[in-house]
Formats: C-alpha cells, sequence, structure tokens
C-alpha cells in the first residue's frame, strides 16, 4: 500500500469510526422494547415464595404470546439493520459457505451411498452410486417443503439395501415421520408412521422395523407438552400403526428412553433404557428362537452399557462401570450378566469410543480433548496405531464386517474436514474428499492451554487466532463452552469462525468440566451441587484470555447453546463486568421448572431439580438465569436466539430471560431476541436461516465491541 492509499485508508476509516460511533450511541439510546405484560404468578418451594410473572409466555400457541414473539422480532430486525456492515458480513459468509461438501460414503447393498451439498443447498442430497456407473441423487429433502425447513432427520437400510425407512421433521422439531421405501426403484409402499420421537429404526430383515416413541401429549401444547414414557414397538410392513406390537416399556416398564439395535448378524435384539442422560439398563432377545424371552443383561441405571459386536454367541460390551474412562469385556449371549464378564480392553487414563469395521475393533480415545485411534483385532491385539494428520478430532472407522476399506473425517479448528479412506489391512489412510472452503490453514495457529479454575482444577482450552496478531488485549474474542451431559469438545471446523479470525479475532473453547473430556470423573465434577465448577471453569478461562493479552473486557463475548446457554446466561448474572457481548442459544434458562416441559425431566441426572430438596432448590434458584438478574445492573449486549419449534428446550425459557433482561438492564447496551419461526432445537436447520443467523451475530459483535469490519 503505497503512502497516498494509505493515508486515504486512515482517513476512511476515522469517518467510519466516527458515524459508527454516534449511529452506535444513538442506536443504544432510542432502544425501546416491547412491553412484556407481568402477572401474579407464585410458586411456593420449602417455604420461599418465587414470583413467575412471564408465566404465561410458556403458552406458545396463545395470541399473546405470538404478538410478543413479532414485537420482539420486529425490534431486533430493526437493530440489525442499521448495522451499516451486517450485509457485508452475510454476503461475505454466503461466499465462504458457497463450495461443495460431501459426506463419508457408506455401503447399502450394490450401491454407495454419500450426501452432497453443491455449496449453498439449505439441506444436503443423498446420493448413490453403483460400481462403474455415475452418481445419482437419491433423496433430496430440499423438496420436501417449499421453504426447506423439512429435514431428513435419519434413515436406516434392511440389510441387504433392498428397503430403507427415513425419517422427516417439520421445521426443526424433534416429533418426526417416518416413511418407508424400496430401495431399488425408489417407490413407497405405504407405511408412513406419525408422531414418533427420539427413535432410531432397526430392521429385522426385510418384514418389519422396531421404533421407539412417546404418547403424543392430550392436554396443552404439543411442542412443549411434557413427554414422560418412551415406548418400543415392533411394525411388520403392511399392516397399520395402531396394530404395531409394544415390546418394551408402557404400564410394566416405564422408561423415559427406549432405544433398540440389532446385531449384525441380525441374530439378537438389544434394548436400552433409561430414565435420565446418565446410565442405562441393557436388555437382550435371541432372536433366532421363536418367542425368546427377552434378557436382562444390566438391570440398573447405576453405569453406561452397550453391545458394540458380535462373532457367534459373543458379545461384546462397551461398560463405564468399575471404570470411569471407559472399558470393552467379552460375555456369551447364554449368560450375558456382569458376573460373566471377560476384560476384553481394559480401561486407560483416556476416555474410550469404540467402533466396529472391517471386522476389527477401534479404539477412538479423547486425550486431552483430542483424538487418539488405535485398531485391534477381535482377539484384543493391537495392529495399528492409526496416524492422523495432526492435532483434532477423528471421526468415523465403521463398516460393516465384509468391508476392507472404510473412511474416516479428521478435522480441528484450522483443518477444514477431509473424509479419508482407510485400508483395515495396512492401516494406511489416504485422502478420499478435501474440504472446498477458502481457507488456507497455514496462516492461522490453534494451541491448546491448560489453566487454573477457581478450586486449582486444571482445564483444558484450545486458543485459535490468524499469525501474527498482536496480544494487545484489544482483539474481539469469542469464548465458546457447553459443560454438561457428558459432552466432549473436541477440535472442529467451522467456516463460521472465518468471518472473525479474518478480523483479527480469536476463537477459545474451554473444556469445562460437566463434559466427557476426562470421563465420568470430569462430569460429575459439574452435575447437581457441583454444577457452579462449570461456571467457575468458564469465568477462569475468561479471566486467562484477558491476563494473558488475547483480549479484554471490552473485546470479549461468551457463547453457547443449549446447556451451553445455561452457561452464558449464568456467567453473564454472575460476572456481569467480565464480558462485553453475550450469546445464550437455545438456553436452559429457568431452573426451577426446567423439568416440566416436554423430556426436560430427563436431564435431573446433571442438574437434580427444585422439588428434590431445600438443599437442591437453593442451590439451583441462585444460578437459575430467569431468576439470578438483579435490576439497575450493567448486563453485557445480549442476543438471544431460541426458535418456535424447539421442542427440546422449549423457547419459553429464552422467553421469560430476555423479558427479565429487558427489564433488569441499565446503562445502555441492548438486550434483544431472535426468535426463528419453523425451526428447532438446531438440527436439520436450512443454509439460508444459518447464514442469517451467523451473520446476526458477527455484527452484534463487531457493533457493540466498537469493532469496524473491513470486508476480506
Amino acid at each position: 500500500m503505497n503512502f497516498l492509499k494509505q493515508g486515504l485508508w486512515l482517513m476512511a476509516s476515522f469517518c467510519s469510526l466516527t458515524a459508527y460511533s454516534q449511529n452506535n450511541n444513538q442506536l443504544k439510546s432510542t432502544m425501546t422494547y416491547p412491553e412484556t405484560k407481568k402477572t401474579d404468578v407464585k410458586d411456593t418451594y420449602f417455604g420461599t415464595v418465587v414470583a413467575d410473572p412471564y408465566r404465561w409466555l410458556e403458552d406458545d400457541r396463545s395470541e399473546e404470546t405470538r404478538r410478543w414473539v413479532e414485537a420482539q422480532n420486529a425490534v431486533t430486525q430493526q437493530f440489525m439493520a442499521k448495522i451499516p456492515y451486517r450485509n457485508v458480513i452475510k454476503e461475505r459468509l454466503t461466499k465462504l459457505m458457497n463450495y461443495e461438501k460431501y459426506s463419508s460414503p457408506f455401503k447399502e447393498g450394490k450401491y454407495t451411498y454419500f450426501y452432497k451439498n453443491t455449496g449453498l443447498q439449505n439441506q444436503s442430497v443423498l446420493y448413490r452410486q453403483e460400481e462403474g456407473k455415475e452418481a445419482e441423487a437419491f433423496l433430496d429433502p430440499n423438496t420436501f417443503s417449499k421453504d426447506a425447513t423439512t429435514s431428513l432427520a435419519g434413515l436406516s437400510f434392511t440389510k441387504d439395501g433392498s428397503m430403507l425407512a427415513y425419517q422427516l421433521s417439520a421445521g426443526g422439531s424433534d416429533w418426526t415421520s417416518i416413511v418407508v421405501m424400496k430401495a431399488l426403484n425408489k417407490s413407497l409402499i405405504g407405511d408412513t408412521l406419525t408422531n414418533i420421537k427420539f427413535s432410531g429404526v432397526a430392521w429385522k430383515g426385510n418384514d418389519g422395523f422396531y421404533y421407539s416413541t412417546y404418547d403424543k401429549p392430550k392436554e396443552g401444547s404439543q411442542l412443549s407438552g411434557l413427554t414422560q414414557y418412551h415406548k418400543l414397538y415392533y411394525h411388520k410392513l403392511g399392516t397399520a400403526q395402531t396394530d404395531d406390537v409394544l415390546i418394551f416399556g408402557g404400564e410394566k416398564t416405564p422408561r423415559r428412553y427406549i432405544g433398540a439395535s440389532l446385531t449384525e448378524d441380525q441374530k439378537y435384539l438389544v434394548i436400552s433404557a433409561a430414565n435420565s442422560t446418565s446410565g442405562n439398563e441393557l436388555y437382550l432377545q435371541d432372536l433366532t428362537k421363536p418367542n425368546a424371552p427377552i434378557v436382562t443383561v444390566v438391570g440398573n441405571f447405576e453405569k453406561t452399557h452397550d453391545v458394540i459386536d458380535n462373532i457367534g454367541t459373543k458379545l461384546y460390551l462397551y461398560t463405564n462401570l468399575n471404570a470411569p474412562n471407559g472399558r470393552i469385556v467379552t460375555v456369551d449371549a447364554a449368560n450375558p450378566q456382569q458376573q460373566n464378564w471377560k476384560e476384553f480392553l481394559k480401561e486407560t487414563e483416556n476416555v474410550l469410543t469404540p467402533s466396529t469395521g472391517g471386522g476389527k475393533l477401534f479404539a477412538n480415545y479423547i486425550k486431552d480433548a483430542v483424538s487418539l485411534v488405535l485398531q485391534y483385532n477381535m482377539e484384543g491385539k493391537l495392529e495399528h496405531s492409526i496416524t492422523l494428520p495432526g492435532i483434532g478430532t477423528a471421526g468415523g472407522f465403521g463398516s460393516k464386517k465384509t468391508e476392507k476399506e472404510l473412511y474416516y473425517t479428521f478435522t480441528s479448528y484450522v483443518y477444514p474436514p477431509t473424509i479419508f479412506k482407510y485400508n483395515v489391512e495396512t492401516g494406511k489412510s489416504e485422502v478420499y474428499k478435501k474440504a472446498g472452503v477458502d481457507f488456507n490453514p497455514a496462516n492461522y495457529e490453534s494451541k491448546q492451554v491448560f489453566y487454573a479454575s477457581k478450586d486449582g482444577t486444571k482445564v483444558p482450552m484450545i486458543i485459535t487466532y490468524k499469525k501474527g496478531i498482536k496480544l494487545n488485549g484489544k482483539n474481539p474474542t469469542i469464548l465458546y463452552g457447553y459443560g454438561g451431559f457428558n459432552v466432549s469438545l473436541t477440535p472442529a471446523f467451522s467456516t463460521a469462525n472465518i468471518v472473525l479470525l479474518d478480523q483479527g479475532g480469536v476463537y477459545a473453547v474451554a473444556n469445562l468440566r460437566g463434559g466427557g473430556e476426562y470421563g465420568e470423573k470430569w462430569h460429575l465434577a459439574g452435575t447437581k451441587l457441583s454444577k457452579q465448577n462449570v461456571f467457575d471453569d468458564f469465568i477462569a478461562a475468561a479471566e486467562y484470555l484477558i491476563s494473558e493479552k488475547y483480549t479484554s473486557k471490552d473485546y470479549l463475548a461468551s457463547m453457547g447453546g443449549s446447556n451451553g446457554g445455561l452457561l452464558v446466561g449464568a456467567t453473564m448474572a454472575q460476572r456481569p463486568d467480565l464480558f462485553k457481548v453475550a450469546f445464550p442459544a437455545v438456553g436452559v434458562m429457568d431452573m426451577l421448572r426446567y423439568h416440566k416441559f416436554t423430556s426436560g425431566a430427563g436431564w435431573a441426572y446433571d442438574y437434580g431439580t427444585s422439588e428434590d430438596s431445600k438443599e437442591m432448590f437453593d442451590y439451583l434458584y441462585k444460578y437459575s438465569p430467569v431468576h439470578a438478574l438483579k435490576a439497575g445492573v450493567k448486563y453485557p449486549a445480549t442476543l438471544v436466539t431460541t426458535a418456535d419449534h424447539d421442542d427440546r428446550v422449549v423457547p419459553a425459557h429464552s422467553f421469560k430471560f430476555a423479558a427479565n433482561l429487558q427489564k433488569d438492564q441499565v446503562g445502555g447496551a441492548p438486550v434483544l431476541i431472535a426468535i426463528q419461526t419453523n425451526a428447532g432445537h438446531g438440527a436439520g436447520k436450512p443454509t439460508d436461516k444459518a447464514i442469517e443467523e451467523i451473520a446476526d451475530r458477527w455484527a452484534f459483535m463487531f457493533y457493540n465491541m466498537g469493532v469496524i469490519y473491513r470486508d476480506q
């Protein structure tokens, strides 16, 4: 850049900054929120009276709630429209995301199937290819509805690949329908099942399949109504859904979550049953014997167990019983109870996730939140340590036993998802498909650090940024976290983050307690009466980023979704001074009532409930985001996001939080809520809706930090 151009650029930047400051102050000073009616609703918990003036927002069917949603969206859209570079960011995101995307291929019958998105398609299309022939589009979810908000929520083929059952989700709902198709000619056979929720499909030959669902709520909203007891059914093709046979669950064995699968040889039906998100019972039925009983393998919910493979009557089971990081045992199907288990793969210091393919067992370990993969034969001999292209996340390593090659995907925060073909005999990998995103990993850096939380616990965090940035405390930074339900946050590339990194920004992900990065102990250290550890870990991560001058309080944003939305809401209530901007997405915000909606009661293993005891109520009441806000406090500029069809974390959580925050906020930082229509908890979101949401996020963040976006 010559001196003349540099001078003109500096002058333009100064003028833009002046205009920005004036517009920013004007926008903040003129913020007027829709009026949110207050009602005199109160509950008493162990002698403590708790007001709930916005209870009426829980009714997602009411005309009053609909008008409130429309009014809030109008204010949010008006604010976003006045940010001068919002559309420029949207255009940049659209350009970045416009590249071909592929999934790993999988074989069914004589065809190889894979998902492909040409670039900006709202939903990825399922293709198939016969050896020596061109690939053809097999199932195109973009044709399921006019606005592409009906998505493909799962599919399952028969063992011979001749038939499949696929699930459809309308508007992102967890409620789905199952459609049955003949794969060879793509003709529907008429066996469409409705009102299905939290279910896979497990085919028994070509005659029928097992599936799970709840009774649809009879009273109140079908989106927010309580779904308590799962039921496992068998559907025989050619019969009515009302004639389906109840296999497990119901009044005799009420369980909140029930899943079923068949071993690859179709000899055994495996049933998993649970009442919470952690721990399960395990049952087995020998399908080779007519009217064989369902046998109990594990009859309690204390630990997690699963059948991962079998050779004849020899079962391979994953368990974390007496092994918080997981191990594999074997047992004969005739006597599968715990006392007969034999050690096959011992527990290690790293967390185990097993899979099988090509007649081999793959032990995918998480070591300090990154992948380490080992291949064993079915006698337990180590055959290969898979060489990965770097420090990141490897996923896949699954196929039928007869396959000699399988596929896996590797990614990191600076390594776009790449599909590798793997030879199970040689242990060699080769690149199958590279991501076509416009991104050069050599220009970016991602490093792992360990910082001390409030109680001294060492917590890992991965920090990603563009090489050459100055650590002067002025880099716009996102701190992302989850910290719950044994979920591990391992490195994954995000095209959306390129916008942040190219502005000299920093993306930091903290592996908080409550997650699964270090096994069951790490998970339990962030649950129930230890949940505050999660918030302390997140606050300590923010303080580390500030102390090391990656950023400062004026340039730091917090972000998280679902349980991570709770994290953002709780930490901004506890430390409003620490963040400039906050992004709580589809969050669990009312900790006193979360268990009264949909399947929320199943989260009690992590949270506890307000009805458990006075101690548990007091603990929840103290950190519950809806209740922890205080009037007259300067909270961060906040953009709450939710969706009208979210039937997992109902939107009332976000509605009530936003209403309280708008009421209590002082100091001028905006408090907005964006409520997407015909959208759910996140799965199946169309590309155009995703781009809109991300563009709003970056625009809102930069604007409230006083950062001028410079187009690349």
